[in-house]
C-alpha cells in the first residue's frame, strides 16, 4: 500500500516553543510534557482536504507544543488506514465512520473512536449532463477510492434509493483520491466527490460538473469521519492521545479564525490543492461547519444512523455488504470513548 511519511522530531520543549514562536511555558503556568511518539494514518494519496486540521497541528508546531513527535502516513483509503490501526502499524487513523462500524460489528476488532467530523459532504458528480439521476448510474463506471472504501460506501448509500449496488449494477474504478483528476482527464464521466472537488474539476476541465446525488439529501443526518485508535493504544498511550486531541482542538480553533486562511492554506499543501484552491476550499468548509468546533464531533444520532444504514445494507445483501445480519451492530457506547476528548479539552483550556 503506497504511503508517504512526514515526521516531526524535536528537542527540549522550551526550545521547541521558542522555535515555533510560542509563548514561553513555565512549570507553574502550564504543564510540562515528556516526549512521546504517535503515528497517524491519513485517508488518500494525496490526503483528502478534511485532513487539513492535522497538517495545521503539525506545521503550526501544535503537536510539538504538546510534547509530541508525530509521523503522518497517507494511505490509499481511510479503510486501509483503519486496518493499519488494527494491525498495530499505526496508532491512529482518520477513517470513514460507516466501514469502521462494519469492521467492529462484523469482526469484533477492538477499535475506538475518540473524535469525529459529523457532516458528510459527499456527492456523485457527472461530466455528462444526460446522466442526471440515480437510476441512470446503472452500467456506468463511477470513480471511487478502493473496494469498500469511503467513496465506495457513499456510492452504495447514494444508489440505495434506486436499488443499485456498486460492482453489481454500477462498475467502479479504484482511484484513491484521484477521482477528480480522472474526470478532468476524460478517463471517467462519473465520480464520488467531496464538496471542494467540484470547483477544481470545473476550472481545470472547463466543463460543468452535474450533481447526480448528494448524501445529505439521500441520507440526511449520517456521520462522516472518525479519529480511530484501539483499546490497547488508549491503555498504553492515553496521555499522548489526550495531547494529540488537544493539539487538534487548537488547530481547529486556528482554522476558524478567518485571518489565518492564507496560513492554513499553506499548511494544507500536502493535500495537493494549490494555494488558491486551498483558500477557497477552506472557506467553503468553514461555511459548512465541517470541522467540529469545541465539540468531539461525535453526535450520537448521526453515528447511530450511520450504523443503522450499514445494518440495513447487510440485511438487503445477505451480509455481502454492510453489517452481517448474524452479527449485533456495534452500540454508540462501544463505538466511542469520549473521555479522551473531554480530558483533551480540559488540557487545551489550561494551555491557553
Amino acid at each position: 500500500m503506497p504511503m508517504v511519511a512526514r515526521r516531526i522530531t524535536f528537542g527540549p520543549l522550551a526550545a521547541m516553543a521558542a522555535a515555533a514562536g510560542l509563548a514561553c511555558m513555565t512549570a507553574t503556568a502550564q504543564p510540562a510534557f515528556a516526549q512521546q511518539k504517535l503515528t497517524i494514518a491519513l485517508p488518500g494519496v494525496p490526503p483528502v482536504f478534511s485532513t487539513a486540521f492535522v497538517f495545521t497541528a503539525q506545521d503550526a508546531g501544535l503537536y510539538k507544543k504538546y510534547g509530541l513527535d508525530v509521523t503522518l502516513k497517507p494511505m490509499d483509503s481511510g479503510v486501509g488506514a483503519a486496518r493499519a490501526v488494527v494491525s498495530g502499524a499505526v496508532d491512529v487513523s482518520l477513517s470513514p465512520t460507516p466501514p469502521v462500524a462494519v469492521m467492529i460489528s462484523n469482526a469484533g476488532v477492538p477499535l475506538k473512536v475518540i473524535q469525529g467530523m459529523e457532516r458528510p459532504d459527499w456527492l456523485i458528480g457527472s461530466m455528462d449532463a444526460s446522466i442526471d439521476s440515480c437510476a441512470k448510474l446503472k452500467g456506468n463506471a463511477v470513480g471511487v477510492d478502493s473496494p469498500r472504501g469511503a467513496r465506495w460506501v457513499q456510492l452504495q448509500n447514494m444508489a440505495r434509493p434506486c436499488n443499485l449496488l456498486p460492482d453489481r449494477d454500477i462498475p467502479t474504478v479504484n482511484l484513491s483520491t484521484n477521482v477528480g483528476a480522472a474526470m478532468v482527464g476524460g478517463q471517467i464521466k462519473l465520480g464520488v466527490l467531496h464538496l471542494d472537488d467540484v470547483p477544481v474539476i470545473e476550472r481545470e476541465s472547463g466543463k460543468k460538473v452535474h450533481v447526480v446525488a448528494r448524501i445529505e439529501e439521500v441520507a440526511p443526518g449520517t456521520h462522516y469521519l472518525s479519529v480511530v485508535t484501539t483499546k490497547k493504544v488508549i491503555a498504553e498511550k492515553r496521555d499522548a492521545l489526550v495531547r494529540m486531541l488537544a493539539a487538534n482542538i487548537e488547530a481547529i480553533d486556528m482554522m476558524y479564525n478567518r485571518a489565518n486562511v492564507s496560513k492554513v492554506a499553506g499548511y494544507a499543501k500536502p493535500t495537493g490543492r494549490t494555494p488558491d484552491d486551498a483558500k477557497h476550499g477552506l472557506n467553503m468548509y468553514l461555511d459548512f461547519n465541517f470541522w467540529p468546533h469545541d465539540t468531539p464531533g461525535l453526535d450520537q444520532k448521526r453515528v447511530e444512523k450511520s450504523i443503522a444504514i450499514q445494518a440495513s445494507i447487510g440485511k438487503q445483501t445477505s451480509g455481502k455488504a454492510g453489517i452481517n445480519p448474524e452479527k449485533t451492530p456495534v452500540s454508540y457506547a462501544e463505538f466511542t470513548d469520549l473521555s479522551v476528548w473531554n480530558d483533551a479539552m480540559a488540557l487545551r483550556k489550561k494551555m491557553k
